[in-house]
Parts: C-alpha cells; sequence; structure tokens
C-alpha cells in the first residue's frame, strides 16, 4: 500500500515534520499509519451540521478501528435560510467554490492520503464534491441527515417552510399569532438538514447516485442512532480505499454523473442540481453541459413525488 504522507513522515530526514505532529500529541505508532483527513463543516449556525461533531467522532473510530490515523480540520458552512431575504444571499454561492478551494489547500499542504467529507447543506456539499474530484484521492462524504418533520400544520409534518406558508395564514387572519408562535418553536424539532427537498437533501441523495455517499445512508435523520453507524462504517471504508488505491475519479465519471443527472429527475430533485453537477464534472474532467440534463429527463420517468415538487 502506498500513501502521499509517508514520503514526509520517514525519520530521520523528516524529523521536523514528525516533531510538528507530536507536539500536538502524535505517536510513533500514529504516524506509521496513513493519515486521513476529516473536512469538518460543524458550526453552531448551521442546523444541519449541527451534530457533525459527534459524527466526525464516529467517522473517526472507523478510522483507527481500519488502522488509519485521523486529522480533522475546519472547514465553513453557511446557511441558506438564515441568508435569505437580506444582503447575506450574496455570499451563500461563492461560499461553494470556497469550500472546495479551502480541502484542496489543506489536502495539498498535508499530503494527506485520503479524506472523509462531513456536510449536509446546500453549498456546502457541492463544493466538497468539487474538491474530492478536484484532488482525485481517495475520498467519501458523510451527511448528517435530514431534520425531522415538525408538529402538525395544515393536515401534515410541518418543516421550517411551514412558516413562510403560514406567514400568510396569520395576515390573512386564518391564525392567530398565539398558533404562528407554536409553530415557529416546532418546525424544526431538532437539528438536520431542512426536512424538504430543497438543495440540501437533493445533493445528499445525489451524493449516493455518483457513488461518494455509502448507499442507503443519506436520508438517515441528523438523530438517529444508524447516522452514527454510518459514519463510522465510512471511515472504515475509506481506509478500504486508500488501501485499495481507489481514489475519486475512479467514481466519479462520466456513467456516475449520468447515473446522477437521472436519479434527479425520478424523484424530482432541486434544479440547483444542474449548476452543481455541472461544477463537479469539471473539476472531474467529464465533458457535461446542460443539453445532457434535458436529455436524460425525457428519459427518465418520474417516481416519486417528495414535498416541495409533490
Amino acid at each position: 500500500m502506498f500513501w502521499r504522507s509517508k514520503d514526509i513522515l520517514q525519520f530521520p530526514e523528516w524529523a521536523l515534520v514528525r516533531g510538528l505532529y507530536k507536539s500536538m500529541g502524535y505517536s510513533d505508532e500514529d504516524l506509521s499509519r496513513p493519515l486521513v483527513g476529516i473536512a469538518n463543516s460543524w458550526n453552531r449556525v448551521v442546523p444541519g451540521h449541527y451534530n457533525l461533531n459527534l459524527v466526525s467522532d464516529s467517522v473517526k473510530q472507523g478510522i483507527l478501528q481500519a488502522g488509519g490515523t485521523p486529522v480533522e480540520f475546519g472547514v465553513i458552512a453557511a446557511c441558506d435560510g438564515i441568508a435569505q431575504g437580506h444582503e447575506g444571499m450574496h455570499y451563500i454561492l461563492p461560499t461553494r467554490d470556497l469550500i472546495a478551494n479551502d480541502i484542496e489547500m489543506m489536502i495539498g499542504a498535508h499530503r494527506l492520503d485520503g479524506v472523509v467529507l462531513l456536510a449536509s447543506c446546500d453549498k456546502i456539499v457541492p463544493g466538497m464534491l468539487m474538491a474530492a474530484a478536484r484532488m482525485d484521492i481517495p475520498a467519501i462524504l458523510v451527511t448528517g441527515g435530514p431534520m425531522e418533520g415538525g408538529c402538525e400544520f395544515d393536515g401534515r409534518k410541518a418543516d421550517i417552510s411551514a412558516l413562510t406558508e403560514a406567514l400568510g395564514m396569520l395576515k390573512t387572519g386564518r391564525m392567530t399569532a398565539e398558533e404562528y408562535r407554536h409553530l415557529e418553536d416546532c418546525a424544526g424539532p431538532g437539528c438536520g438538514s431542512c426536512s424538504f427537498f430543497g438543495t440540501a437533501n437533493t445533493m445528499c441523495c445525489l451524493s449516493e447516485a455518483l457513488g461518494l455517499t455509502l448507499p442507503g445512508t443519506a436520508t438517515i435523520p441528523a438523530i438517529r442512532a444508524d447516522r452514527q453507524r454510518a459514519a463510522q462504517e465510512s471511515g472504515r471504508q475509506i481506509m478500504r480505499m486508500i488501501k485499495e488505491g481507489v481514489t475519486a475519479r475512479r467514481i466519479i465519471n462520466g456513467k456516475s454523473i449520468e447515473n446522477t443527472i437521472r436519479l434527479n429527475s425520478a424523484v424530482g430533485g432541486s434544479t440547483n442540481a444542474i449548476l452543481h453537477l455541472l461544477a463537479v464534472a469539471y473539476e472531474a474532467d467529464v465533458e457535461l453541459n446542460v443539453d445532457k440534463f434535458e436529455e436524460l429527463s425525457r428519459t427518465t420517468p418520474l417516481i416519486a413525488k417528495i414535498f416541495p415538487a409533490a
């Protein structure tokens, strides 16, 4: 097994690098194993990323179990929902490319052998997929999971977008201020990516179709124990990929991107997926244009109607 970090961890020639790692508590044993980056976009601003520190802990367990050394670093994340309706929205799309650049720099500067990407929300997931395709090292994306539905609203479980809908009801006298306040308190009952099929949950599902997320894990709710087990298995899986030399571009290719486009059409995913998949394809050196989306959508049946497409 070849790994990139080994070249800069040889004793005694690279004692300076080893000494810097040892200043943080890493041992000789730690430095004898592949260094696996964990690009963690946790913060206390974005609901979909609020649980990523717990997810990261489980990823680390999996990496250690499989013979690697996890090295975690932070990545920015901004919330589309909180940024809406004011000048903050001008900052949101540029964060995608900033995230891709940030991860590239951390991987390149430290010669990391693989990377586990932790994200849930709109621009962060595609930014991380772009970084994986650009760097072409073993990479796996672990999502934080969707928020569960909230209290009952208009005959269904509420989600955060219900607050916008209900504002009209409040202003036309169909809802009292007290009822609206209650909805505000319970529309989002816990952390996770917003519980409707917007860009965040779309991109998490598409990362499965692309092949960079473990099958069946994108829709595990954020607060479920299965979310942690999936993260731990992802840690073990990245080590298998490193040992077998499976890099991102062996997964992200023309066929997997077509599969991803078909899934988006089949489930009525976000139209923002077009913007993001074009960027991911570019980073992977895969030729793709908007005509391909039109072509594939015309031969792909709609098999699921999910709010808000329903």
